[in-house]
């Protein structure tokens, strides 16, 4: 009796398995514990003895090929091949021999990416793809990331902030930024309502159309016997999703779209349950390419809390416990009518988490 010859397939990813240090294969699971030797430098110790040394620089979401084989050299240079991206964007060099940390230090130092972005101290931004590739965009990504970033650089490569800090940004309400749970957020926002243009029928598929609207926005009409969809502009929240379905309702308007700010979310569960960010300030107008006053505002935030925090006190766990108005007062915001939370179906968000108190 012949057996048969197994099924092969390209059809989903490769087992993760495959592209692990040995060292991680040997010591899978028994891990002892792990320490951040100095800034974007952490050692994991094993069970057996053996250590892995993690050395994280940071990196751009949008590279040339000519970068990445440039960290590829550093990898086979230095770390048998072995390197990783991190969801935030920055690089991990894996290592086992530590006399080789400074040098890989050196050499990205020389290629002009800063390590550091561990522990108490702001990580690269994860962002969207802003004016390069996103269809909706209300404001750029990559610029408004790089301005952020080479001004907060000091809070990377160093750790004196009172706990880890993460900034996300998302081009427009759609967030695929992640921006809802992060101690700052950078939302591009679309301010006037999407334009109906002639000839939606022929492009769009009108139920769909209508679908896509979390607000009921859409309605069905007829113009000049022609069926077309009208805008209910009080209902409409301005995130694009009707433009993502259907390109014959362009909202992108460069007087009116610009960025909002929100603060105090998280994702982990330490402490206080997980939250989502919540406005800050409404409306800061595009002005590229250096977007100085977006950059002012979010240095003026961080630098309240790093006053004012209490060891690994996270950004909303601090504005709680001072309170919303007195934040506002110390970060120079002005409160105004968007501040306040009207939406329709804000009630099913409420207190949903499993930490309940009496």
């Amino acid at each position: 009796m012949t057996t048969a010859a197994q099924r092969k397939t390209d059809i989903g990813p490769p087992s993760y398995e495959q592209f692990l240090p040995p060292v991680i294969k040997q010591n899978y699971g028994r891990w002892k514990y792990h320490e951040i030797l100095r800034p974007g430098v952490m050692v994991h110790v094993a069970r057996s003895g053996d250590k892995l040394y993690t050395v994280r620089a940071a990196s751009s979401r949008l590279m040339g090929i000519e970068r990445i084989r440039r960290f590829a050299d550093l990898a086979d240079k230095y770390c048998g091949g072995y390197l990783r991206f991190t969801s935030r964007h920055n690089v991990e060099f894996l290592l086992t021999d530590q006399s080789k940390i400074e040098p890989l230090i050196a050499d990205l130092a020389r290629l002009g990416h800063p390590v550091g972005g561990m522990g108490n101290a702001i990580s690269a931004i994860v962002h969207t793809q802003g004016w390069v590739h996103c269809h909706s965009a209300a404001t750029d990504a990559s610029g408004v990331v790089k301005a952020v970033m080479d001004d907060l650089h000091e809070y990377f490569v160093e750790r004196k902030l009172p706990a880890k800090l993460r900034v996300a940004l998302a081009c427009c309400l759609n967030m695929c930024g992640a921006v809802h749970c992060s101690d700052i957020a950078i939302l591009g926002v679309h301010r006037r309502p999407p334009r109906v243009q002639g000839g939606l029928k022929r492009i769009c598929e009108i139920p769909n159309v209508i679908a896509s609207c979390p607000t009921a926005a859409i309605r069905p009409a007829t113009v000049n016997g022609e069926p077309t969809v009208e805008i209910d502009e009080a209902n409409c929240m301005f995130c694009a999703n009707c433009f993502s379905v259907c390109p014959a309702l362009p909202l992108a308007d460069p007087l009116n779209d610009g960025i909002s700010i929100w603060v105090g979310g998280k994702v982990s569960n330490a402490r206080s349950e997980p939250t989502f960010s919540k406005l800050a300030i409404p409306f800061i107008p595009n002005n590229p390419p250096r977007w100085p006053e977006v950059v002012t505002s979010i240095r003026r935030i961080v630098e309240v809390w790093a006053k004012g925090a209490r060891p690994f006190e996270r950004m909303g766990e601090f504005i709680e416990r001072i309170g919303w108005p007195r934040f506002f007062q110390e970060a120079g915001i002005e409160f105004r009518k968007e501040h306040i939370d009207d939406y329709r179906y804000a009630g099913l968000s409420y207190k949903r988490s499993a930490q309940l108190r009496h």
